[in-house]
């Protein structure tokens, strides 16, 4: 019952900074953060086990992506207006992109920051330009595995400055984000205080 307190303790300092580093950046907010944990709730909530248990496979699942193997994507030819209509339909902040003619090879990832920065700012032609022209290529790009631990994939897109990471085993499973993070943590806490409640108010024996 101790282990999310104890976690925090331990990690509090290294979540309080991952939250304060994506605050206010570019396009994105504290608002955007807490609008986008509210408006992509998890489908099943991971049960209460610890945050030094938790991997990110139980994100995977309460995300739903695991079981129906969901994974947004688009390849490396197709326009930057196609790429962001999509996230915006699927209320994702980036998406995998795939090679072209040989979509079960992994070419990197585009995000709204990608968006952002080599788009919006200077001025390109989003109906003109590919994707490939602005994503992250798969050799930059820092990857987690299903059985990476929540503190570890928080550790990499802290250290790293990154909001978005693919899940990668022998494929491409899913995709987690610092917003997934942020609720996997705050539905651990939220399970925590329930049984406290209830050792409290004397519903344990």
């Amino acid at each position: 019952m101790q282990g999310i307190a104890k976690a925090l303790r331990l990690h509090g300092n290294q979540l309080r900074h991952t939250v304060l580093q994506h605050m206010n950046k570019g396009i994105f907010s504290w608002a955007t953060l807490i609008s986008r944990i509210q408006s992509e709730s998890p489908t099943v909530i991971i049960p209460h086990m610890g945050l030094e248990n938790m991997t990110v496979r139980e994100i995977l699942k309460a995300k739903g992506e695991a079981e129906a193997g969901t994974v947004y994507w688009c390849n490396t030819s197709h326009l930057v207006h196609e790429a962001v209509k999509h996230m915006m339909a699927h209320n994702v902040g980036a998406l995998v992109v795939l090679e072209s003619g040989d979509e079960k090879q992994l070419a990197g990832i585009v995000s709204e920051r990608d968006f952002a920065r080599k788009i919006l700012l200077p001025g390109r032609p989003s109906k003109e330009t590919r994707v490939q022209d602005i994503m992250t290529k798969e050799d930059q790009l820092i990857t987690v595995s299903s059985s990476t631990s929540i503190l570890r994939a928080m550790e990499l897109m802290t250290d790293k400055h990154i909001r978005h990471v693919p899940v990668f085993d022998d494929k491409v499973v899913g995709m987690i984000s610092i917003g997934d993070v942020v609720r996997a943590i705050v539905d651990q806490q939220h399970q925590e205080v329930k049984q406290l409640k209830k050792y409290i108010t004397g519903d344990y024996y």
